[in-house]
């Protein structure tokens, strides 16, 4: 081992260990409530891309449909917590169930590679959003509207904690994103994310060795599917809604984004892209100027095209890099 490896190594634990009371002291220096709330969805948005980057970054699968899990965690959410019982614990396997689940099915896309690939994911997720706002469907689905009114979850042992509260609902989230980041690093870094590696570079050799490369393929697939219904399932709590636009393929392009920006292939580069986006959209969508507010997907879009130019690694190539 070089000692410039030896030194990132020892270096990375720290960096971790800071951004982790970053986010743990936000409650306490947050001005507002608003801004607790702007940390809660950052945080479920980097969940998301997170989820994400176990395709784009580590298999090397481009989805332009992965928001259809994410609406699969959402809906399937809030139909429970509307129907059966706002209990946290169920909730979590039921979103992760239903992310995992309608992965399945879109595996069929798997048999494609590279644009055929990201096209037929991008025409998946359209499929849902279609069925999801079909209004036929909305004395079950909601139609255009969604499912309104979905409880925040609640936990049964733990009656003092009241989740509507926005800090309460913050550590949530952030704890449920830690155990996200842990779970994949664990997973990237065995075995199995190593042969993904190895398919996502070159897939023929990996065959040649023997590699049933399609079921690591899917199994990535499904992994990032469950995770996605997972963010998606947080995101119908927080906003006490699941509505047809979390399947749009806009919801994946943002999370296309929050990779890129952040450095595919890193897992903590996508959240801290995410929560970027997150804070770009929001802060843009509010500026004073009407004109620039009514079109800060324009603006989002030139500081995206500006990452691609100026620092194509992302932030993490960035940290790299001066590390180096």
């Amino acid at each position: 081992m070089t000692g410039l490896r030896r030194a990132r190594l020892q270096r990375r634990p720290l960096g971790l260990l800071a951004l982790l009371l970053f986010l743990i002291s936000v409650p306490a220096w947050a001005p507002n409530r608003f801004w607790i709330n702007v940390a809660s969805q950052a945080l479920i948005f980097a969940i998301f891309a997170m989820s994400l980057d176990l395709l784009l970054g580590y298999g090397g699968m481009p989805s332009f449909g992965h928001a259809a899990f994410f609406a699969a965690g959402a809906y399937a959410c809030a139909l429970w917590a509307l129907h059966r019982s706002p209990d946290l614990l169920p909730l979590l396997l039921v979103g992760l169930a239903a992310g995992a689940g309608l992965a399945l099915i879109g595996a069929l896309a798997l048999r494609a590679r590279g644009i055929f690939f990201l096209m037929l994911t991008l025409a998946f997720a359209q499929m849902v959003w279609s069925v999801l706002s079909n209004n036929q469907l909305a004395g079950t689905l909601g139609g255009d509207i969604g499912l309104i009114g979905v409880p925040r979850p609640v936990l049964p042992y733990v009656p003092a904690v009241n989740l509507f509260q926005a800090a309460n609902f913050y550590f949530l989230t952030l704890v449920v994103a830690v155990a996200v980041y842990l779970a994949l690093a664990a997973i990237v870094a065995s075995p199995f994310g190593r042969t993904l590696e190895g398919i996502r570079e070159n897939e023929g050799r990996m065959q040649s060795l023997g590699t049933f490369t399609f079921r690591y393929r899917l199994a990535a697939f499904v992994i990032a599917g469950a995770l996605a219904g997972l963010a998606g399932m947080l995101s119908a709590s927080f906003n006490f809604s699941a509505t047809p636009a979390s399947a749009f393929w806009t919801t994946s392009g943002l999370a296309m984004i929050a990779v890129i920006v952040g450095g595919s292939r890193s897992l903590l580069g996508p959240a801290v892209g995410a929560m970027l986006v997150v804070v770009l959209q929001l802060g843009l969508s509010s500026l004073p100027t009407p004109g620039l507010a009514e079109h800060w997907q324009l603006l989002l879009g030139a500081v995206f095209v500006a990452f691609v130019l100026f620092l194509p690694g992302g932030l993490h190539g960035l940290v790299r890099g001066r590390a180096a």
